[in-house]
Order: structure tokens, then C-alpha cells, then sequence
């Protein structure tokens, strides 16, 4: 009995074993409110409201979850909670977008072994020269670092706010994903659609043009065997703005992330990419033109930390963002072709039209 304890009080059956006490405490929570009158809509928002600050408790105890494992786990529970009173159909339907979530970062994953299997040769002086290429002979990354970086001890307001954009990519989007899934499922079929598209592309360059980053290709330490020299040394100091602040643990956790990442995924930046596509997503909800570009800033924003802490040139930036442009046009073309076949399949007779065009904002406030 001891030993069974033992094993589910470790690693990932810790997260099991608590899992079911949380499924068990909601169940006796629920049940108990159910007794009294409480709807099931107040006992869906008033846990995941206890959701969202246990994660808020978890991010500044121990850094936000960032392992593949950890993020396709909490997401499952987000749903399941988000289903609560809801009917076995749409706990079914539930069932079956978890399982479009994990199949997709399953596959994300497993680009680095299919990586890995078919020894593609590793781009670095290619990469390097196109950036040159754009700032007429100069080194971005190399210059932002010999300009701004003041080392581990000496760390500028600029380095906190770069630390803070590039840990962003590890909350924005799975929080956008979450989100839009319980406010509307059609809006979040719709951004999956895209988000799908962006990171199949994205996989396949990984496996057919494994990149070194900047770190890499200026010497740094790596698990790929090689030993570059095709930039000055550099330093990569993602964490030091966030240490500043008091969030270590955060930055431990992406440390050890990084062990088991594919350090050769760099063209194009998944930073990037993510942090323009949810900008373009939300796009047309944004009327006051003024706010529209000031979140433009964001991914503008990324792309000079990712350089700044020579994690990514330049031109994976710029290929990330126009995986989105393309991603949105293919889908935007799609979709417009459904909707007007449509319209003219259930057309009146008398040549009116039929169903008013909905605003692509029309159900984002309606729970789905």
C-alpha cells in the first residue's frame, strides 16, 4: 500500500492523483450547490474562477506550465470544467475538441523525431546572410546585444519588458484557446482551423530546414554535435529580466523546458507567428483604429527581443508572419466560398436575400 502511495505521489501521477481529488472536491462542491437552487451556469463561472487563481498561484509559486504534457492536462481540466452541468452531447463534442487539441501538439511535437530520423543538413550561414542581406551588411542580433546588454548583474527596464513579451508566448495563446472554446465554439473552430494551418507549415520547415539560432550559431552550447562560429559570441539571457523581478521560478521551468525542446526549430519563429496571429484574429472586433495598431506593437515587439536575446533572426520572424497572412488568406477564401454557397443554395425565389451576413464577431459573447 506504502509503494502504490509512493509511485502516485510522483511526477505525472502526482498530477493524476490530484486531478481526482479535484474531480471528487468539485463533485461534493456542485452536488451540494445543486441542493440549494444554484444554477449550473453560477457553479461553472464560480470554479473556474477557483481555476484561474490556482493557475495565477501556480504561475508566481512555480512558473507557468510550459511542458507538452503539463499544457494538454491543464487544458483537458479547463474543459471539463467549463462542461460542467452541461449535456452528454456536448460533454461528447467536448471529448472530441480535446482530442483535436492534443493531436495537433502530439503532431508538433513529434516534428523534431521525424526531424532528427531524416538528417537533414542544418541551415547557418543561410539564415544569417538573409538577415545581413536586410540591414545592408550589419548583424541585427549581434549589434542589439553589443548596444544594449549589460550582463546578469546590471539588468535594464528594457530587459524585463523583453523577458516579459517572450514568456507571453507561453500564456497568450493557450489562454485565447481556452477562452474562446467556452465563449463561443464556432469563433474557436475557426481560430483552430488557422492555428492548425500555421503549425503544420511550420512543422514541415522544422523537419526539411532545421535551423541553428543565433545562440547556436554564435558557439553557444548545444545538444546537436556542432560547434559554430558564424557569429561573434553572444549571450542568450531570456530569463535575467524576469529573475530581476522575483520570478525564478518561471524561468527554472523554461530552463528545464528547453532541455527537451528541438533546438533547431528555429525558421520560422513560432514567437513571432503566435503573437501576430492573435492580433490578426481579433482584428475586426477592434474598431478604434488607434488600438489597432498600438497591438501591432506586440509582434513588432517580439521579434526585437527574440533578436535581443539571440534566440531568433529577424527573417524567422518575418516567415512566421507570413505563414499567418497566409493561414488567414487560405481560410478567410474557404470560408467565404462555404458562406456563399450557402446563401445561394437557400436564396428565395424572388431573388431577395436570405439570411443577413453575420459580423465574425456576431457569437463571441454567447457561452457556448
Amino acid at each position: 500500500m506504502l509503494s502504490v502511495l509512493a509511485v502516485s505521489n510522483s511526477g505525472l501521477w502526482r498530477v493524476l492523483w490530484y486531478s481526482l481529488i479535484g474531480v471528487g472536491a468539485i463533485t461534493v462542491y456542485a452536488s451540494a450547490l445543486r441542493a440549494v437552487g444554484v444554477s449550473w451556469a453560477k457553479i461553472r463561472w464560480s470554479v473556474i474562477g477557483a481555476y484561474a487563481a490556482v493557475y495565477v498561484w501556480w504561475f508566481f509559486a512555480n512558473g507557468v506550465i510550459i511542458d507538452r504534457i503539463s499544457v494538454l492536462w491543464s487544458f483537458a481540466i479547463f474543459l471539463a470544467i467549463a462542461s460542467i452541468g452541461k449535456p452528454w452531447r456536448e460533454w461528447l463534442r467536448m471529448v472530441g475538441d480535446l482530442g483535436i487539441f492534443v493531436a495537433m501538439w502530439i503532431a508538433y511535437d513529434e516534428s523534431r523525431g521525424i526531424a532528427d530520423g531524416l538528417g537533414m543538413p542544418i541551415q547557418v550561414e543561410s539564415v544569417r546572410n538573409l538577415d545581413r542581406v536586410m540591414f545592408l551588411g550589419a548583424d541585427p542580433v549581434v549589434e542589439l546585444q553589443y548596444q544594449f546588454y549589460r550582463g546578469p548583474n546590471d539588468v535594464q527596464w528594457y530587459d524585463v519588458v523583453g523577458s516579459a513579451v517572450y514568456y507571453s508566448h507561453f500564456i497568450v495563446p493557450p489562454v485565447v484557446i481556452a477562452v474562446l472554446w467556452f465563449r463561443s465554439r464556432h469563433q474557436w473552430v475557426r481560430y483552430m482551423r488557422r492555428f492548425a494551418t500555421l503549425l503544420f507549415v511550420a512543422c514541415t520547415m522544422f523537419v526539411l530546414l532545421p535551423t541553428a539560432p543565433p545562440w547556436m550559431a554564435a558557439g553557444g552550447r548545444n545538444r546537436v554535435g556542432l560547434e559554430l562560429d558564424a557569429l561573434p559570441p553572444l549571450a542568450r539571457p531570456t530569463g535575467n529580466g524576469w529573475r530581476h523581478i522575483g520570478l525564478d521560478g518561471f524561468v527554472e521551468a523554461w530552463d528545464h523546458g528547453r532541455d527537451w525542446a528541438n533546438q533547431v526549430a528555429a525558421l520560422p519563429s513560432l514567437h513571432s507567428a503566435f503573437a501576430l496571429f492573435v492580433v490578426v484574429f481579433f482584428w475586426p472586433w477592434i474598431s478604434n483604429r488607434y488600438v489597432r495598431w498600438a497591438l501591432l506593437l506586440y509582434p513588432l515587439a517580439m521579434a526585437i527581443a527574440l533578436a535581443y536575446f539571440a534566440e531568433h533572426y529577424f527573417i524567422d520572424a518575418i516567415a512566421g508572419w507570413a505563414i499567418v497572412g497566409g493561414s488567414f488568406w487560405l481560410w478567410n477564401r474557404i470560408e467565404q466560398r462555404s458562406t456563399s454557397r450557402a446563401g445561394d443554395t437557400a436564396a428565395p425565389a424572388d431573388g431577395t436575400s436570405g439570411e443577413p451576413e453575420l459580423h465574425p464577431a456576431a457569437d463571441v459573447l454567447q457561452p457556448s
